[in-house]
């Protein structure tokens, strides 16, 4: 057996190699900050002959989603990826692909939307395609962009579910940042080829047997069509769980779609997705030194939403705090109404809290902060703030 390397590199070189261990038949994609590394590097790797793929360089990212459609529709695997305004741009392919049921992976390099224009993270993007039909997974480092990226695969193409998945890593932070990622051997025939066999797809487009597709639907059968993807999402969150234990039964590392810690006897806990979750960690640790019992919690599969998974993690606690980089304007941050939803009638004083938007930088400090605004909510017995910013400018 051939064995794993450990190598520094960064979370945009980490997607990229694990993209090419998946063997994916045709890439379309257009540059776009701070992803364009991803694809430059599988480009490379086309060019080099290492990578046996039709690479097609489109004129923009609504072209890169449409070539990706085709190309899926023919029984293809399919790989992309796109951030910030690149992924606005391409949102109605993006809708039509779920819909569709075609098993596209896209990594995306969370970045704030414009206005105004900030090329640094926040998550406004992918929250933007929430609602899209994408199975959507976060990753808090390097290690974990790339291991995602390899099940993205598995569960994009299990039958069970035919849907397109977005694994996402926070931009500059995890895609810019060199930390040690062990890469799986792609000489080694019992590790990733038993793991993620050929793609077989369900239906596809084929002269031979020929079919038709055609995303038309009128009244009589648009929402029973929508029902059944709708099904199929929620159904899929044991597929994520069997694959996320299949990868950690192989290979030793286990990622939860959502992960406690020093939860067991926690007051008030946060939720956090990304990579403000090793801040988060970090700052737990401090605290409980100074003797308080604080968790934090963090939601690593955002669709479908682990909603039984989040209530178990959550039912002892008495105050929850949850942390949006992103902001549903008019409303509230958008993974707190997914909480607030989950946890409806069950107890806990729920706050949320706006954070690191547009690169904002996240710290022990800020963490600190929140705690101790939930320490206070607790204290009065109610949250008079539901929503509060945390590090911004007076």
């Amino acid at each position: 057996m051939a064995k794993a390397k450990t190598l520094g590199m960064m979370g945009d070189f980490a997607v990229a190699e694990a993209a090419k261990l998946c063997n994916p038949d045709v890439i379309a994609a257009y540059p776009i900050t701070p992803q364009t590394i991803i694809v430059e590097r599988l480009s490379e790797f086309v060019a080099e002959g290492e990578l046996d793929c039709e690479y097609i360089c489109v004129e923009s990212e609504h072209s890169a989603m449409s070539a990706c459609f085709g190309a899926s529709a023919t029984g293809a695997r399919v790989f992309t990826a796109t951030a910030s305004q690149g992924l606005a741009l391409m949102i109605e392919i993006v809708y039509i692909v779920a819909s569709a049921r075609f098993p596209i992976v896209m990594a995306i390099a969370d970045r704030a939307l414009s206005g105004p224009i900030n090329i640094h993270c926040d998550h406004s993007d992918a929250m933007l395609a929430r609602d899209s039909g994408w199975i959507q997974l976060f990753a808090e480092d390097c290690q974990e962009a790339y291991d995602t990226t390899i099940q993205s695969f598995k569960i994009a193409e299990d039958k069970r579910v035919s849907l397109p998945v977005m694994p996402c890593l926070d931009g500059f932070v995890l895609t810019h940042s060199i930390e040690p990622v062990t890469i799986l051997p792609i000489d080694d025939e019992e590790t990733l080829d038993g793991f993620l066999p050929l793609r077989d797809p369900l239906y596809k487009l084929d002269i031979e047997a020929p079919i038709a597709q055609g995303l038309l639907a009128l009244p009589d059968f648009f929402m029973e069509i929508k029902r059944g993807q709708q099904e199929a999402h929620l159904k899929s969150i044991d597929v994520v769980k069997d694959v996320i234990q299949d990868f950690g039964d192989r290979w030793g590392r286990y990622y939860p779609v959502v992960e406690p810690y020093r939860m067991d006897d926690a007051e008030v806990a946060v939720i956090t997705i990304g990579s403000a979750t090793g801040t988060a960690r970090v700052a737990v640790d401090v605290l409980r030194e100074e003797g308080k019992k604080v968790g934090l919690v963090k939601l690593r599969c955002f669709r479908p939403f682990p909603e039984k998974d989040l209530q178990a993690a959550l039912k002892n606690v008495q105050a929850v705090g949850v942390c949006d980089r992103a902001i549903s304007f008019g409303a509230t941050g958008p993974s707190y109404a997914d909480v607030a939803g989950a946890l409806y009638g069950r107890g806990p004083l729920l706050k949320n809290f706006i954070i690191g938007l547009g690169g904002k930088d996240i710290t022990i400090d800020t963490f600190r902060t929140i705690y101790d605004k939930l320490y206070a909510d607790l204290a009065k017995g109610e949250v008079e703030e539901k929503v509060e910013w945390i590090g911004i400018r007076e």
